[in-house]
């Protein structure tokens, strides 16, 4: 059983309470595989347990008291220290006021947030317990009374006819209000659409072409069953500051796939959903279409044998397939590999992965790594720079270093490198190249259609409606752009006097450098791109 789960999990706690069986562990960690939840989510989703006794669990593991709630026990003297709205944002209830604190029960006890609130409108500490939604729900009814716009969803725009506002707002689930949304992403063809709790009300906020507008606001009285159902959908971690998710929008008898991404707030949850256009990966360099002078200087730098070589892409996913596929070009015969980090295999090969342990350094886990003697060391995420300059450090001593690094382009890559530079993490001399890639959706050439550009341009863009061919999305598919900047005795030599990245991509323009932008409005020029994808993409 140890060796399944970890002693005092949740998993641990409910199988020794006779609740699940070790079977049970295992179909749960397989749907935790395929889908990316947390593990009491996947009991529940299998239908093992009710969601009762993850929350018994989860307050077992926490040392948080569980509790099933009755009339008797709030009090109206801690009710009145927490205003009605506050307790139903949150999703809890006041129970007991004694000296200087107040004690609650509350759903998710994970969320830091909603008890920061309570103490600072209750002016006091707050002590926490457990208890069901349902059960808190009613006791907010009972000891605050029926919500103000109880028969409405409270969702006010002008972007929508008053037919459809009064079909959402009558559905107080919240279920056609993320239905029509998702449909407005889909007919206004937006790059993006946000749910940004504020003070009073929840703003949401679409971008088109780089450019954002509010298009209307939701009360915030049901914005948690709106936020409860997103999760659901979308299979959304709980209990995480930040999250990611997707699931299929049906439309005319079409599936649209959606990304979701939730990032917990003072005020509440913010989502932003986006249209998921499916895109494989290249297989191989030679799959990315790249120019043969640029597919040249990447096999260059996949046959160095010592230095830094840095891998970035603003998205995780293309960044660790990017360094799989620098990787595959490598010549791994015989050579010790070690992949440091949390991310996918890389390329589908199996190299040695080291995970990063809760509250371990990585610069420490690099130290340790480098007991084994690696041959190609692979950090997959150095953006602080301290377990970059551990690494450097050692491809001094002749070890390939490839190191990954959220960034959007290559100005972006080489403005981390100063950086790095600055701080003395590492020397010139030490540099091979940076490759960078990002992937933007291309328009389908099926529907795709030109029309005037927008007020201050000149010329025409292109717009796709949808079609059968692309699923009613307007999308083909995704193309990577790439930079690849070999690092010569040159380039390394005003790398080490450049005072910002424009300057050295200044001198690489001199000598025929062309970037990813460059290429992207090459592209959006031919239609091939979508404005508002390529826009968001490198700008946002």
């Amino acid at each position: 059983m140890d060796s399944i789960v970890r002693p005092g999990s949740l998993g641990d706690i409910l199988f020794r309470c006779q609740i699940i069986t070790e079977d049970d562990i295992r179909a749960a960690l397989d749907e935790q595989q395929q889908s990316g939840c947390r593990f009491g989510e996947a009991l529940v989703n299998r239908g093992i347990v009710a969601q009762e006794d993850i929350d018994w669990a989860l307050s077992n593991q926490l040392n948080i008291p569980y509790v099933r709630l009755k009339p008797d026990m709030v009090d109206q003297g801690a009710a009145a220290l927490v205003p009605a709205a506050l307790a139903r944002q949150y999703n809890l209830i006041p129970l007991v006021a004694t000296g200087d604190e107040v004690s609650i029960a509350i759903a998710d006890p994970l969320n830091t947030s909603a008890l920061a609130a309570v103490e600072k409108a209750a002016g006091c500490a707050v002590s926490v317990s457990v208890a069901l939604l349902r059960e808190i729900r009613e006791m907010q009814e009972l000891i605050y009374g029926p919500p103000e716009e109880s028969d409405s969803l409270g969702f006010v725009s002008a972007s929508f006819p008053a037919t459809v506002l009064a079909a959402i707002n009558h559905d107080l689930s919240g279920a056609k209000f993320v239905d029509y949304l998702l449909l407005f992403v889909l007919q206004q063809k937006l790059s993006s659409l946000s749910l940004q709790p504020l003070a009073d009300s929840v703003a949401i906020v679409c971008r088109r072409g780089g450019i954002g507008r509010e298009v209307g606001r939701l009360s915030l009285t049901h914005y948690p069953e709106v936020v409860m159902r997103v999760k659901k959908l979308a299979k959304l971690a709980g209990g995480e500051f930040a999250s990611r998710g997707a699931f299929v929008f049906s439309w005319k008898g079409r599936t649209i796939p959606f990304h979701v991404a939730l990032l917990r707030g003072e005020g509440g949850d913010c989502l932003t959903f986006r249209m998921r256009v499916d895109s494989v990966f290249p297989d191989t360099v030679a799959d990315m279409g790249l120019p043969e002078e640029m597919e040249n200087r990447f096999s260059e730098l996949a046959a160095s044998d010592r230095g830094v070589v840095l891998v970035g892409a603003h998205e995780e996913d293309i960044r660790v397939r990017l360094m799989g596929l620098f990787l595959q070009e490598c010549d791994a015969a015989g050579k010790t590999i070690i992949v440091i980090g949390q991310g996918s295999a890389l390329g589908g090969k199996r190299y040695t992965r080291v995970p990063i342990p809760a509250g371990t350094a990585v610069e420490d886990v690099v130290a340790a790594a480098f007991e084994h003697d690696p041959d190609i060391l692979v950090l997959e995420n150095v953006a602080d720079g301290q377990p970059f300059g551990a690494a450097a450090r050692a491809s001094l001593h002749g070890t390939l270093v490839v190191a990954g690094v959220p960034c959007r382009d290559g100005g972006g890559a080489l403005r981390q490198l100063i950086t790095f530079r600055d701080r003395h993490l590492m020397t010139p001399a030490q540099l091979r190249g940076v490759i960078v890639c990002t992937g933007v959706r291309t328009l389908c050439p099926n529907c795709r259609t030109t029309v005037p550009a927008p007020p201050g341009e000149t010329g025409l863009t292109y717009r796709a409606a949808g079609c059968p061919a692309c699923g009613q999305t307007g999308y083909a598919g995704t193309r990577f752009l790439m930079d690849v900047i070999a690092f010569d005795q040159q380039l390394k030599e005003r790398f080490e006097t450049a005072r910002t990245d424009g300057e050295l991509l200044g001198y690489l323009r001199e000598h025929g450098w062309r970037g990813i932008a460059e290429e992207g409005r090459k592209l959006l020029a031919e239609g091939v791109l979508s404005q508002e994808d390529y826009s968001a993409s490198l700008f946002s």
